[in-house]
């Protein structure tokens, strides 16, 4: 019965939410979304938040209770979450507030030194990646080279025709291969929402049967 519910659920809200993307009727498209569900999903926001909150507190906190490697950086989460959150409740998130100065004088400050390292991570990843070991490779290796250099002027002073070739790489065997690994994404999904909406598909109950 504890797993009987949930599924029941679960099956007929997917039913419900098929309908209402195939069937234009009003019940469906406005009573139902705009007036039921629209009000649920925000009530469920602050027990989500809550959940969230409690359930990454716990994992930090057993990082720390067990030593796990790098544990130490568990007392950052904490001290970082606490100093926001009394930021966020004393001084409220206006513009001036303690809040937005932390958001706007740490938070995007980091932000942007993560980026910056990122930039070089993938500029190294690239170097390593980009060997011609094969023709595949070597294949990725000019397509590459050609579409970097039609990004700087370097590339235009080498020949006028390195944009063209870099747009043609991307409009053509680019957006062929993201088109088909779109298809296969959205093919997959279909596919994990029916095995969902018959009841095959039951790991999310806690277990595979």
């Amino acid at each position: 019965m504890k797993k009987t519910v949930p599924l029941m659920i679960v099956i007929l809200g997917g039913l419900i939410f098929v309908l209402w993307v195939f069937v234009p009727h009003k019940i469906l498209a406005e009573d139902f979304y705009f007036k039921f569900f629209i009000p649920w999903i925000y009530a469920m926001f602050p027990g989500a938040t809550i959940l969230g909150i409690v359930s990454i507190s716990m994992m930090h906190k057993s990082r720390i209770q067990r030593k796990a490697p790098k544990w130490q950086y568990s007392f950052f989460f904490f001290g970082g979450f606490i100093a926001t959150a009394l930021a966020g409740f004393i001084g409220g998130s206006q513009k001036g507030g303690l809040f937005m100065w932390m958001f706007e004088n740490m938070y995007m400050p980091m932000s942007a030194t993560m980026f910056s390292l990122l930039a070089f991570y993938m500029a190294t990843a690239a170097y390593r990646a980009f060997r011609a070991r094969s023709l595949e490779a070597t294949v990725l290796l000019v397509a590459a080279v050609i579409v970097m250099l039609a990004q700087v002027p370097l590339g235009m002073k080498i020949s006028k025709h390195v944009p063209e070739i870099s747009q043609w790489i991307l409009d053509v065997p680019n957006l062929a291969s993201k088109r088909g690994i779109l298809l296969g994404i959205g093919l997959g999904s279909v596919a994990t929402s029916l095995k969902i909406l018959l009841g095959i598909e039951r790991s999310y109950l806690g277990g595979g049967d």
